[in-house]
């Protein structure tokens, strides 16, 4: 659980692109978005929060994980579908994870500025 997670990025329009369609599955929805930053989460209250970065490249590894929790495993491997398609990379495709625990499904993405995205349910 969390507050808020912010992200700095190098790319706003490609990251907003990215998680706008990558989380829609989840249920999250872009809330907020100026010449500088967006915020995503539950409708009405935005909890990511990605920040214009003017020295950050786009595909930089950054080393930041981000996990999402989903619904079922077709949420999952919702995520893992639209995240591809707007520009996320493999990082590990809709499966169970047993090595984490027994009931754990996740897939995982790097975003547009090498941040590795996760969706999870268990």
């Amino acid at each position: 659980m969390y507050d808020h997670i912010g992200l700095k990025v190098g790319n706003l329009d490609a990251s907003v692109a990215f998680y706008a369609a990558a989380l829609a599955p989840l249920g999250y929805v872009l809330g907020s978005r100026d010449a500088d930053g967006a915020g995503f989460g539950p409708p009405d209250a935005p909890a990511l929060w990605l920040y214009r970065d003017t020295a950050a490249r786009g595909g930089a590894q950054v080393g930041v994980h981000v996990a999402f929790r989903a619904p079922d495993h077709g949420a999952v491997k919702r995520f893992y579908a639209a995240g591809l398609q707007a520009g996320g990379r493999d990082n590990g495709g809709a499966g169970s994870r047993a090595d984490y625990s027994p009931t754990y499904y996740a897939a995982f993405l790097i975003d547009p500025d090498g941040n590795n995205v996760e969706a999870v349910c268990s």
